[in-house]
């Protein structure tokens, strides 16, 4: 139905599993606790430094359950998930989210200019719409080719000032 990954116990690590691979330092291999646990750099540097002389790998018998449920807690974020396990994004809203159309966009741009006394900057426009940069400009561009606004330079600043001629 939705393309989006399930987070289940099985794609989830265990402490288990993550004690499993502590013992692996009693066959010189240090650390695969920490890379299945996604610190893959602490990881290797425990396999090149014996696991800190031992010193890390003892002290990792005890956080290894926080590491786990550390691991676990980005995994379901990046899957979309609470720590509760409720999803935090639901497709069925957001494919009711619809992109607003040029015109509604035009439509903004001219409140927030009448807002600010018929003039705006490309900066102000994105402050007041939440319009990215790029898409301000070039609706801003597009009304001036059709002879909706004007454009200027502030006296003091030299910023590209757009003056709405009919405000």
């Amino acid at each position: 139905m939705d393309n989006i990954p399930e987070v289940t116990e099985k794609s989830l690590n265990k402490v288990s599993s993550s004690y499993l691979l502590w013992l692996a330092c009693f066959f010189q291999l240090y650390g695969l606790h920490r890379i299945y646990n996604g610190k893959i750099r602490t990881g290797i540097l425990y396999l090149c430094t014996f696991g800190l002389f031992g010193v890390g790998q003892f002290v990792d018998l005890f956080m290894l359950p926080n590491m786990v449920d550390d691991y676990n807690t980005k995994l379901k974020a990046r899957m979309g998930i609470s720590g509760a396990g409720v999803p935090l994004w639901q497709p069925a809203i957001a494919s009711t989210i619809i992109k607003p159309t040029r015109e509604q966009l035009m439509v903004k741009l001219l409140k927030a200019a009448e807002a600010r006394g018929g003039k705006l900057s490309v900066t102000q426009a994105v402050m007041d719409t939440e319009i990215s940069f790029a898409e301000v400009e070039a609706i801003l561009k597009e009304m001036l080719k059709k002879g909706y606004v004007g454009v200027d330079n502030h006296p003091d600043t030299g910023v590209v000032i757009y003056y709405f001629l009919e405000l």
